[in-house]
């Protein structure tokens, strides 16, 4: 699975894009596991309420199924001006 991460996240992290194996069957799961790897994925997904997630490019929530996703992208809020 692919795994995208854009502005800040990307920053925190240090990589714009990784693929992983995962046995996560939600997006939650996903960042739980994610966060377990390091501290600086620790940071990151710290508060998921400045997070939004895409799976497959489509806007989804935290608890999405992960069943036959390729793509899963993290960034945050998106504002206007």
């Amino acid at each position: 699975m692919d795994i995208l991460y854009f502005a800040w996240v990307r920053e925190r992290i240090g990589l714009p894009k990784e693929k992983i194996e995962t046995k996560a069957e939600t997006v939650s799961q996903l960042v739980h596991e994610l966060r377990a790897r390091e501290e600086r994925y620790e940071v990151a997904f710290s508060d998921l309420s400045a997070l939004r997630v895409a799976l497959d490019q489509e806007l989804s929530d935290f608890d999405a199924p992960l069943t036959g996703v390729r793509e899963v992208a993290f960034f945050p809020p998106m504002t206007g001006g």
